[in-house]
């Protein structure tokens, strides 16, 4: 039966059904987000009742929460007209609600219920925690790594695993009748000045993402359970950080716990591919191998970082010995963490505090280098955070031809990215995110000193938590957590730009002017 004619009339004429649920697309895009994300808490939740049963309770109670809001914002709402401030909205409240929805099973489960803290820094961490999750950004106020179970421990892995596609785009992928409006919100929280349509319908376009996505992971599972060392757990674990870019880790030592040449090289991979733009993954998976040695940005990508590796390594090694020793050290931690926070994934190889891989007792240049990557961040539409490699191309471009311009006032010269002219309004727009980039960052840190955290800590702090990036410098290093170098406001701080820097700033600044908007239009009216 259709359910569009399934009601009739008293003379047997076909009625059509009025659609169910009040029009409102943020509500019934966070409804499918929280459902899709209480299917993961499911999961963890039989993993950890079927292994070290620490931390069921939280998880099975924290399921069925997140699943019957979700459930009831599904059902009770629909996707109304979607316009630009309903897109901002949608996006940012979804991304919101499932932060906050998504640190329930750490706040039950006492999961930062430390000697010395109390409820409300539980709290504060709990929420600092899946923030850094879901923005798949890996800082971490995690200090007791053994006292938690395998579930718990590999659901905090999974909200990596959701942010690093996007809760978003998972919600697209089942609703095709959003249409155009689809593709606005794909565009809205895809890390990238721009999103590609891979498929004529939008659904399409994200479903098939996700399938690129799922079997990514799946690879890189199967590579790590080959190489001696990682369990299949841990495999899992890591596949679905390593994939998101994300650089959360079960282990206190992040890769460092294996200190394994072979899986940090099996990781290095995967970070690269996750770095690399999706849209070129699909086209190589559809035959056309040549769209990555066509692609400018993925060219300047791979340039940088090599170029980042060797300046690091030689730094390193031309100051051997503290704590690096040798050439094969400076290569072999050198590489792996330029790799690592040049993809925005922010794992670690340090086997322990000053170890080689411990990157904050490394030469001031190398750190400076590796502040560069901090900022720079992945190619657009890749799982990385940072500003994108596109911008920095457009920009030096801009800065060229404004050089130029001193010299040929009235020359005609255009932006270029590879072989193309980029549009005026988009170079502006690019101009316009990077000043407001700079200006977050810089009231970024004003706020986290101002609020107790050491100057070089905030710095590194806030321009990794706006970039997705994890570690940060100082106390905040790759052997350090956040709850020790931050107090809770500036925790809470770094928090709120982790979301704001996974969303590409404008939705989550923006979110907040759509309920404005509507409330002026009514008075107006």
């Amino acid at each position: 039966m259709n359910l569009l004619t399934s009601h009739r009339s008293s003379d047997g004429t076909a009625l059509a059904r009025p659609p169910r649920g009040r029009p409102n697309t943020a509500l019934h895009v966070a409804g499918i987000a929280l459902t899709f994300v209480s299917a993961g808490m499911g999961i963890t939740t039989v993993v950890e009742l079927a292994s070290t049963n620490l931390d069921t309770g939280a998880l099975a109670i924290s399921t069925v929460v997140c699943g019957s809001l979700g459930g009831l914002l599904w059902y009770f709402t629909r996707a109304g007209t979607v316009r630009t401030r309903e897109v901002f909205a949608a996006v940012g409240w979804t991304w919101l609600s499932v932060t906050l929805i998504g640190s329930l099973p750490f706040i039950i489960a006492g999961t930062f219920a430390t000697p010395g803290t109390d409820f409300v820094e539980q709290v504060v961490n709990s929420i600092f925690e899946s923030a850094s999750g879901f923005s798949a950004t890996g800082s971490t106020a995690l200090t007791d790594f053994s006292g938690h179970g395998r579930g718990m421990l590999l659901y905090r892995q999974a909200t990596q695993w959701y942010g690093g596609m996007g809760i978003v785009v998972l919600a697209v992928s089942v609703l095709p009748f959003l249409g155009v409006g689809g593709l606005d919100l794909i565009t809205a929280e895809a890390p990238g000045p721009s999103s590609d349509r891979l498929a004529p319908r939008v659904s399409e376009t994200a479903r098939q993402l996700w399938v690129i996505y799922v079997l990514f992971t799946l690879t890189v599972m199967a590579v790590l359970f080959v190489i001696p060392g990682p369990s299949f757990y841990d495999s899992v674990a890591h596949a679905l950080s390593t994939t998101s870019t994300g650089g959360f880790s079960p282990y206190s030592e992040s890769i460092g716990h294996y200190d394994s040449l072979a899986v940090e090289i099996a990781i290095i991979a995967g970070m690269l591919y996750g770095g690399i733009n999706f849209s070129l993954h699909w086209r190589a998976a559809r035959g056309e191998l040549t769209a990555y040695s066509r692609d400018s940005e993925l060219r300047t990508f791979l340039g940088i970082l090599l170029v980042a590796v060797s300046v690091v390594v030689l730094l390193l090694w031309l100051d051997s010995g503290d704590p690096v020793d040798g050439l094969g050290d400076a290569m072999r931690y050198g590489g792996f963490n330029v790799v690592a926070l040049g993809t925005s994934t922010g794992f670690g190889n340090a086997t322990g505090a000053e170890a080689p891989g411990d990157f904050v007792h490394w030469a001031s240049g190398a750190q400076i280098v590796i502040l560069f990557l901090f900022v720079m961040g992945g190619s657009t539409g890749s799982t990385s955070g940072g500003i994108k490699v596109m911008r920095v191309q457009v920009l030096f471009a801009h800065t060229i031809r404004s050089i130029r311009r001193t010299q040929q006032p009235q020359a005609v010269l255009p932006v270029k990215h590879g072989k193309f002219a980029v549009a005026e309004d988009i170079v502006s727009r690019m101009a316009g995110f990077f000043l407001l980039y700079v200006l977050l960052i810089s009231v970024g840190v004003v706020l986290v000193t101002g609020l107790g955290g050491g100057f070089e800590e905030s710095i590194g702090a806030v321009i990794g938590s706006l970039g997705n990036m994890g570690p940060a410098l100082g106390e905040a290093g790759p052997t350090a957590n956040f709850s020790d170098a931050f107090p809770e406001p500036a925790r809470l701080v770094l928090a709120a730009f982790m979301l704001i820097g996974r969303l590409e700033i404008f939705p989550m600044l923006l979110m907040f002017a759509a309920p404005y908007r509507v409330v002026s239009d009514a008075i107006r009216r």
